[in-house]
């Protein structure tokens, strides 16, 4: 496939994938195709396994995948319409039945402390639902509370004494801050945009994959493009923050780039290479196949740094008679 074929062949995926494709790559903003994901497709069978009790799965956090908790992040991540009063509803009821004693949302039990990048992926979500302000502002607290002296977070440092940040934690509370700032609320946003600003550094001072002090791979773990991510870290994940959040170009970032760019398939899609053991609703799609969902997720970030831009034309595609151009821009050296 070129260009022209693989946005066709995202285009003829689930509408989750079809509004992403117009929103990021057409920057087409298709509200009827938002309203729609809860009504067919992924978004509708996630809405479907909801519990009168208003959770889905056994529990808040239990059982992985199926929770609350993470069929909430999934929902989200379709992009589902976030005034949606069925979730807005099972939000509540987290913030009113799961809050610990130090004021974050905690995974088990009453006793137990929480974790700082569980409570970064319920304020991303949370925030996108549009969660009420005041509720959310000793999740704040204890998210900021967890601000490592190497600029990062690490969900043990508050259980075991960790003394430096994770790469997993780091990028969860940073897509939570994010989703925060971007929805408009307040609450000690100057300190959460510090924080942003050093966890963004702490990603790039270790390039996104490699070791700060030998320069070798930390994880190769973090090279397998995954999807759903849950609360691993990956390279793609990181990249595809890195756009949504609007950064700019910076050279730290070139290493992942050029391992997603090797890892594009001949007919211009990117594989699921991994997938997250545990329990789920239902597959979105089978590992070691082309994915959509990490192809539009590669092809914006792509489109975000000027390495490929579909053209303006591009903006009505709908069916293959469609023509995209494709403009290449050699990689920063």
């Amino acid at each position: 496939m070129n260009l022209q074929e693989t946005i066709n062949w995202l285009l003829e995926g689930d509408v989750s994938i079809q509004y992403q494709v117009h929103r990021d790559l057409f920057g087409v903003d298709r509200e009827d195709l938002r309203n729609s994901i809860a009504r067919k497709g992924w978004g509708a069978r996630f809405l479907s396994k909801r519990k009168p009790d208003g959770h889905w799965g056994q529990k808040f956090y239990q059982p992985k995948w199926t929770s609350t908790h993470y069929t909430l992040l999934d929902l989200r991540n379709l992009c589902i319409a976030p005034d949606n009063p069925l979730i807005q509803e099972s939000i509540d009821i987290i913030i009113n039945n799961e809050k610990g004693k130090d004021g974050g949302i905690r995974p088990i039990g009453m006793e137990q402390k929480c974790d700082v990048c569980l409570n970064g992926m319920f304020l991303n979500y949370a925030s996108y639902f549009k969660a009420d302000g005041d509720k959310l502002k000793s999740i704040i607290n204890f998210i900021l509370s967890q601000l490592m002296p190497d600029g990062g977070f690490n969900c043990l440092s508050n259980r075991t004494g960790a003394k430096h940040s994770s790469l997993h934690s780091s990028l969860s509370v940073l897509e939570g801050i994010t989703e925060y700032q971007v929805n408009g609320y307040r609450y000690r946003l100057d300190e959460l945009r510090k924080a942003k600003q050093s966890s963004i550094d702490f990603i790039l001072l270790h390039q996104l994959f490699l070791s700060d002090k030998t320069g070798e791979i930390i994880n190769k773990n973090f090279l397998k493009l995954a999807y759903p991510c849950r609360w691993r870290y990956d390279i793609l994940k990181a990249l595809d923050y890195f756009q949504y959040e609007r950064s700019k170009w910076d050279i730290r970032m070139k290493p992942a780039l050029e391992v997603l760019l090797k890892k594009r398939n001949a007919d211009s899609t990117w594989n699921v290479q991994a997938k997250h053991p545990g329990q789920v609703h239902f597959e979105m799609e089978k590992a070691g196949k082309p994915s959509r969902w990490n192809t539009l997720r590669a092809l914006r970030v792509l489109k975000h740094f000027g390495i490929e831009k579909p053209d303006a034309t591009a903006r009505q595609c709908a069916t293959t008679s469609n023509k995209i151009k494709v403009e290449e821009k050699q990689l920063l050296m």
